[in-house]
C-alpha cells in the first residue's frame, strides 16, 4: 500500500538560508570580487532615497516570487520583516505578484508570506 500524502514538509525562511550558507562561503573563497561586488550593489540598491527600504525590500520580494528563487525569497522576507512592513502588506504585494505572473506567483507567493511571517514572529517574539 502507498501513501500519496505529502511527506515533505517545505521550510522557506531560515532554514533556506542556514541550506544555501554553507554552498555560499565556498564559492565566495573562489571569486571573492565577484561577491564583494555583488555586496556593494545591494547595498547601493537598498539604500533609502526616492523610495524608502521598506518598499524596496517589498519589490525585492515580488521579484524573488515571480523568478522562483526560494533564497532571494528568503532574504528578502527577512528584510521586508526587518524593515518594518506589515502581514497586510506583504499579502498585497504578493497579490500584485500574483497577477503579473499567474500559476507560479500561486506556488511562490505562499513560500514567500510564510517565510515573511516566521521572520516577523521572531522579530515580534525578540520584542516582546
Amino acid at each position: 500500500m502507498t501513501d500519496d500524502s505529502p511527506t515533505t514538509e517545505h521550510h522557506h525562511g531560515r532554514e533556506v538560508m542556514r541550506a544555501l550558507a554553507p554552498q555560499g562561503r565556498a564559492l565566495r573563497q573562489q571569486i571573492p570580487e565577484v561577491y564583494a561586488g555583488f555586496v556593494q550593489l545591494s547595498e547601493a540598491a537598498m539604500r533609502p532615497g526616492a523610495l524608502d527600504v521598506k518598499t524596496k525590500e517589498l519589490l525585492a520580494l515580488v521579484q524573488a516570487i515571480a523568478l522562483r528563487c526560494d533564497g532571494c525569497i528568503a532574504s528578502h522576507a527577512r528584510g521586508a520583516a526587518a524593515a518594518g512592513a506589515t502581514r497586510e502588506e506583504v499579502a498585497e504585494a504578493i497579490g500584485t505578484t500574483i497577477l503579473m505572473s499567474g500559476g507560479p506567483g500561486t506556488v511562490y507567493g505562499p513560500r514567500a508570506y510564510d517565510a515573511f511571517c516566521e521572520f516577523l514572529e521572531a522579530i515580534e517574539a525578540r520584542g516582546s
